[in-house]
């Protein structure tokens, strides 16, 4: 399939799939890309989507980006996870440890300059990965903030090169809760916390009632995003 034959299916399959239930998406997506990963970071969202993944696709690659700046939870969550899905996943490394980014950009560059922290850290890393891969499934939802209100269920990326699936794009926060435990799935403690939006811990902080959902995040910053979604 050429690009623009992958483009017409795709922008049939965005109008085609909006009302569609995540399963189906997932469904799809795997079957006609089996070269495809999902894109893990252990909060609410992806947690639904990595037990969906199992019921449909066990063995789809699940990777998540170790940015060596996670909560302690977080890493709980995935040991956790993995206990209970009896999978492994995919762990991806910036190509510096946080010692050698500390040297060669200052301690602490996440307070003078966090895109370029999460450029090492994150998209950097994402690149590499996607890279082997003709497909990646994430957990964005529309809701989540106005760079996210457009995502499609299935889109073409154009950052990265390849097919992008957002499954719950069109679920609002009740709908991922209400999965989360009607499935009883296990999640990341922090969001019993007031973490509704979980990145690494020296950039997220909690977010009190009344707040946006991504206040926490960057706070008293303008980035709202780590630049992995376009």
């Amino acid at each position: 399939m050429n690009l623009l034959e992958k483009e017409a299916l795709i922008r049939e399959k965005a109008e085609a799939f909006e009302h569609a239930s995540p399963e189906t998406v997932i469904r799809w997506a795997v079957e006609t890309f089996p070269n495809i990963t999902f894109a893990c970071s252990f909060g609410a969202e992806d947690v639904v989507l990595v037990d969906m993944l199992q019921k449909i696709s066990p063995k789809t690659d699940i990777f998540y980006l170790d940015t060596d700046f996670h909560f302690k939870e977080t890493y709980e969550t995935r040991d956790k996870l993995a206990a209970y899905y009896n999978l492994e996943f995919v762990r991806v490394s910036p190509l510096i440890t946080p010692e050698e980014q500390a040297g060669q950009h200052g301690p602490e560059l996440w307070k003078v300059d966090a895109n370029a922290c999460c450029n090492i850290r994150k998209v950097e890393p994402l690149t590499r990965i996607l890279g082997q891969y003709e497909a990646w499934i994430t957990g964005i939802r529309r809701d989540q903030a106005p760079t996210r209100a457009n995502a499609k269920k299935v889109e073409y990326d154009t950052k990265f090169g390849l097919v992008k699936f957002n499954p719950i794009a069109s679920w609002t926060n009740d709908d991922v809760w209400n999965y989360i435990r009607s499935n009883n799935i296990i999640y990341n403690a922090l969001h019993d916390n007031h973490y509704p939006s979980i990145g690494c811990e020296y950039c997220t902080r909690q977010v009190m009632p009344g707040e946006d959902p991504r206040a926490g995040r960057w706070a008293g910053q303008e980035k709202t995003e780590c630049g992995l979604h376009k």
